[in-house]
């Protein structure tokens, strides 16, 4: 702890010895989920420690003032469900019961904020941690790990830190390889959210969402974009674990009025305004990629008509979140979607889609990222732009796949990355080897294939060979060999051999 401050590091190194407690108990890609509750309880501990540190000197010891003080916090911890109190009772016969029972209580305390964030979660389950007394001793060492005078997550030692999104990540990134994709389905790593928000430019006053929100990283980042934090954000998330995360996410940001709805966004969609899809400034999502059985049997019949250019095919549900985003989008709106390759040139109902919303003129711009760059998903992937009353029926494509420094887990996007991505769409200019304007009686003439090197020309024409040249150096190598072998035969010979 440098200087009195808990930094990342610190933290992160914490939040990786506690997953100990857990290994060979709870499946790898399930660790998060204990750990960050844990993590979000001990920060909101602090939290409400350093807030009543700074009453008592503010009006010394008298309760009354005090009370009312903390009672016009946003948010309320109660007596006894903080983590001194659960660190008090770690040798506890019911210590599980103890942990949900704080949790319950803070849930209550703050209804409309953190109503049903906990309901995934249970630290007295026999079938997730083991009988009582192997269950018992795990939870005794989880709250040892986290009493780690390192791990002091108050303002005053943290500061701007945005310690669950910060640590989720790096859990994300240790835990990739055991995840799989699914590392990449709830997480978009910084530097691709950075892209995303620089492209889309984010104005004061805008509603943001995300139809696919995960842990919600993405949406606050885009809000971060807003330097006078006028913004609305709007999500939602079928993965009821992950949902309570971006809900927890929301609330360490001090984003009060975020409405992060939990449910299946093209068989349900939640965000519903005046019995029609409520409708957004900007909409961004990192989707799974090619999901199947998202429900293409009832897309027919959608009452909300987002399917009217095709129904995707049944197995990859790619088209079905563009076609959700695309019809969310209010009249100024933007789209920045991550897909993968295929959604480019695939066939079938996913061509006619394709054709229809190039016809439309609301795609704006082709992105084709590196590979590598998610956790647990090594293919490249693109970030399709859409956007309403566009000026200009030409298309942009921008090959940005070889712009990236390797590194030993997944390849990174550094500021000089980001800074020519979000240049070149802003300036829409052909660039040799790198971006091309194409017009429609282009795209028209491939057939509406999107597929980035049909635009992009990044061939290298090789380097002439000269032939006299090399056949030389051939035959001066072939006499030095003679010559070698020559040696070798005399050394063999004085061996004996």
């Amino acid at each position: 702890m440098a200087n009195g401050k808990t930094n990342q590091d610190e933290i992160n190194a914490v939040a990786w010895k506690a997953c100990d407690t857990f290994r060979g108990v709870v499946d790898p890609s399930e660790y998060k989920n204990y750990i960050l509750v844990f993590l979000f309880l001990k920060h909101l501990s602090d939290l409400w420690k350093d807030k009543k540190e700074q009453y008592k000197k503010e009006h010394g010891s008298d309760p009354v003032r005090i009370k009312r003080k903390m009672e016009r916090e946003r948010f309320v911890l109660p007596d006894d469900c903080d983590f001194d109190t659960i660190y008090s009772k770690r040798d506890a016969s019911n210590v599980g019961e103890v942990i949900n029972l704080a949790l319950e209580g803070i849930e209550e305390a703050n209804k409309a904020k953190l109503e049903g964030v906990f309901r995934n979660i249970d630290f007295n389950s026999e079938s997730n941690l083991g009988q009582t007394k192997d269950r018992n001793k795990r939870l005794k060492h989880l709250i040892d790990d986290f009493a780690d005078e390192r791990l002091d997550l108050r303002p005053s030692r943290i500061g701007t830190l945005d310690v669950i999104g910060n640590t989720y990540e790096y859990l994300i990134s240790r835990f990739a390889s055991d995840a799989g994709k699914k590392g990449g389905e709830f997480y978009t790593p910084a530097e691709i959210a950075i892209v995303l928000a620089k492209i889309l430019h984010p104005k004061s006053g805008e509603r943001i969402c995300d139809p696919a929100c995960g842990s919600g990283s993405l949406l606050v980042r885009i809000g971060n974009e807003i330097k006078d934090h006028n913004f609305s954000l709007f999500g939602q998330e079928s993965n009821g674990s992950t949902w309570a995360l971006c809900k927890m996410n929301m609330f360490l940001h001090g984003i009060d009025n975020a409405r992060i709805e939990w449910g299946d966004t093209l068989n349900n969609p939640k965000l519903i305004e005046k019995d029609g899809l409520m409708k957004f400034d900007i909409v961004v999502a990192n989707p799974p990629f090619s999901l199947d059985k998202w429900g293409a049997e009832n897309a027919g019949g959608d009452k909300f008509c987002r399917f009217h250019r095709g129904v995707p095919p049944k197995s990859k549900g790619d088209y079905a979140f563009i076609s959700h985003m695309v019809e969310t989008m209010n009249e100024t709106g933007r789209v920045a979607v991550i897909v993968p390759h295929g959604v480019l040139f695939r066939g079938g109902f996913e061509g006619v889609i394709r054709k229809k919303m190039v016809e439309e003129n609301i795609l704006d711009a082709v992105i084709g990222l590196p590979p590598n760059l998610f956790y647990g998903v090594s293919i490249p992937v693109v970030i399709l732009v859409f956007k309403k009353n566009r000026k200009t029926k030409d298309l942009l494509f921008i090959d940005a796949s070889r712009g990236f420094e390797k590194e030993k887990a997944q390849n990174k996007l550094r500021s000089e990355h980001i800074e020519k991505i979000v240049k070149t769409h802003k300036n829409y200019k052909n660039i040799e080897k790198y971006s091309y304007r194409a017009t429609l009686n282009e795209i028209k003439e491939n057939e509406y294939n999107l597929n980035i090197p049909r635009y992009v020309d990044v061939f290298e024409e090789e380097e002439e060979v000269d032939i006299k040249k090399t056949q030389k150096e051939i035959e001066s190598l072939e006499k030095e060999l003679v010559g070698v072998q020559k040696e070798m035969r005399g050394y063999l010979k004085n061996l004996g051999l």
